[in-house]
């Protein structure tokens, strides 16, 4: 794990920088990332039939993760340093996006999500070299997005059979 400054190295702007992007100290959490990534199930769970909001969440989660991720890095003082999760919160939101709540997609979600996030299937392996917050947001994104397209055919070809 990566060293951050104490807090009476860090100015009010680094620790709101530090607060958001480790989504409020889940990313100092063992296994940070499965952390951050559960706690995008229990969003998802909260939010659960209001697409709308969902998809707000999602975007404003990817937007803030765009803008400061890349700054937690520098404050950090480690390339994408694994404290900082919250991609991995957006990614999971991303990855169930547009699907009913039902526990199995949830769990087939994550499971697809934490693989992906994982192997960086093409373009995430090159995609994560980009500079700051880009390059840490952006693996996690088209993990998200191949997790999601994935579901989305399960769950329309279960449906499908079905009916």
């Amino acid at each position: 794990m990566s060293r951050i400054l104490s807090e009476k190295e860090m100015n009010i702007r680094d620790r709101i920088i530090i607060s958001l992007s480790t989504f409020f100290g889940v990313g100092s959490l063992p296994l940070p990332g499965t952390a951050a990534s559960l706690l995008g199930v229990f969003i998802f769970y909260l939010v659960k039939g209001n697409s709308s909001l969902h998809l707000g969440l999602t975007l404003f989660l990817i937007l803030s993760g765009l803008l400061l991720a890349g700054k937690a890095e520098k404050i950090a003082g480690k390339k994408d340093a694994g404290c900082i999760v919250i991609d991995e919160v957006s990614g999971m939101l991303l990855s169930l996006l547009f699907l009913p709540y039902d526990i199995r997609i949830v769990i087939i979600g994550f499971l697809l999500f934490r693989i992906l996030d994982t192997l960086k299937p093409y373009p995430a392996d090159r995609l994560q070299s980009l500079p700051g917050g880009t390059g840490i947001m952006s693996d996690d994104i088209i993990a998200a997005i191949y997790a999601n397209i994935i579901l989305q055919f399960v769950f329309r070809l279960a449906s499908f059979r079905m009916a």
